[in-house]
């Protein structure tokens, strides 16, 4: 189901997935070309997710997606406010599950619990931005990276974020990820794609863990 939700901005496409008692799993994608590598992979795990009982939510953050706000125009806070706005408005336990960058967009939330795939500081984010462009001005305005015009402060304020490590914080990661991981699976990350992807195996064994997980976080 296709809904809207509100935040101090504006207002923004929100799809809903699942039963409607529970907790519900807020899923965040990381910014930019990722997210579009990623969408269709998210749209397979919520609906799989609904499968297992669990409820989902997709949204468009502002600056992206279906976002009439320009993306050059978003700033870091404007996400986290937007969720902060999205959590708020649920009357229903919120599970936040963020992949890679969109781990920095949910710190001011009052979630129920975090489950988080390969997250990816802001630091580590910003430089692979800047290999990716060859190069990054920080004192311009404006700049623009595989086709997304992003404002010089955004990029300053990404590079200093972290992520929420407050408990109960649940992580998982792929392949070879040296990083601490509370589950790790063999197989290969979708975002690294040239192409959007998908992989239904990869999709049934995080959906078993993200179900499990929102259940031990709510006590249902």
């Amino acid at each position: 189901m296709i809904d809207r939700y509100d935040w101090p901005g504006g207002h923004e496409a929100l799809w809903r997935f699942g039963p409607d008692t529970g907790p519900v799993v807020l899923l965040l994608l990381p910014p930019f070309e990722e997210a579009n590598r990623l969408r269709t992979f998210a749209v397979g795990l919520l609906r799989a997710l609904a499968d297992r009982g669990i409820a989902g939510m997709l949204p468009d953050l502002p600056g992206q997606g279906e976002s009439l706000l320009a993306t050059d125009a978003v700033t870091l806070g404007d996400w986290r406010s937007a969720v902060t706005a999205l959590v708020e408005a649920t009357d229903r336990p919120v599970i936040s599950a963020a992949i890679r960058a969109a781990v920095l967009l949910d710190t001011d939330a009052a979630v129920a619990g975090r489950w988080q795939l390969a997250p990816q500081p802001g630091d580590r984010m910003v430089r692979e931005l800047a290999r990716v462009a060859g190069g990054i001005d920080r004192g311009a305005p404006v700049v623009e990276i595989a086709g997304n015009r992003i404002a010089g402060p955004l990029l300053s304020d990404l590079a200093a974020a972290v992520p929420d490590a407050a408990h109960p914080l649940r992580i998982v990661r792929l392949g070879t990820d040296p990083d601490h991981a509370d589950l790790r699976l063999d197989a290969a990350p979708l975002w690294r794609r040239s192409e959007p992807g998908d992989d239904p195996a990869l999709v049934a064994l995080l959906a078993d863990d993200l179900a499990a997980w929102s259940r031990a976080c709510v006590g249902w």
